[in-house]
């Protein structure tokens, strides 16, 4: 079946990219407001922008509302934000995450997430994750601001933590990570099974 995207509502049109881009690494990613309030939150648009500078990229699809998520309001008043890789035994937590609260209310607390101080950021890290990134704010590029719409937004790498049991040889073991993907709908997939195919 072939559906030309001009003819579906914005909902329609969601379902079939995140259906079939899949499946998706997840940024679970650490802000901090102006008035102190630690927030945590999911993003699937998720990806690596540029290794020289290290730039990672995450995506907020605009609410209804049109108005920016906590995430990226933060983000433009602070400039800081933790990158948090995503495995199975935060998986749970990381759901209650996406959890639509006040500004006020923090989802460390909502979702009972243990944190730590990071190194470089005033952002809280969660002191589970195996991989988290501390980041500085890059650049934004808006797609629109209605609702449905894409905004953009670039993360410079400033620093890298790696849990010590994953780190070897300067590298992330891949078989050890456990990372977690997000697929369509409540669907999410899990990395336990890796298979290794040399490039020719």
């Amino acid at each position: 079946m072939h559906i030309a995207t001009e003819s579906l509502a914005t909902s329609d049109v969601y379902r079939l990219l995140v259906g079939g881009v899949t499946p998706r690494p997840i940024a679970w990613i650490s802000t901090r407001s102006e008035e102190g309030v630690d927030n945590i939150a999911p993003y699937s648009f998720f990806s690596v922008v540029s290794v020289n500078p290290p730039v990672l990229s995450y995506t907020q699809v605009n609410p209804r509302t049109g108005e920016d998520k906590d995430t990226l309001k933060n983000l433009i008043a602070t400039k800081e934000c933790v990158v948090h890789v995503v495995d199975s035994t935060a998986l749970e937590k990381m759901n209650l995450t996406c959890a639509d609260l006040p500004p006020d209310q923090s989802e460390f607390d909502f979702a009972g997430i243990d944190s730590e101080a990071s190194q470089m950021v005033e952002p809280r890290s969660v002191s589970a994750a195996p991989v988290r990134y501390e980041c500085r704010l890059r650049e934004i590029v808006r797609i629109g601001k209605d609702a449905g719409n894409g905004t953009l937004v670039m993360l410079d790498v400033l620093s890298v933590y790696v849990a010590d049991d994953l780190y070897q040889e300067g590298a992330i073991n891949q078989r050890k990570l456990d990372s977690v993907g997000k697929m369509g709908g409540d669907f999410y997939s899990f990395t336990k099974e890796l298979e290794v195919l040399a490039r020719p």
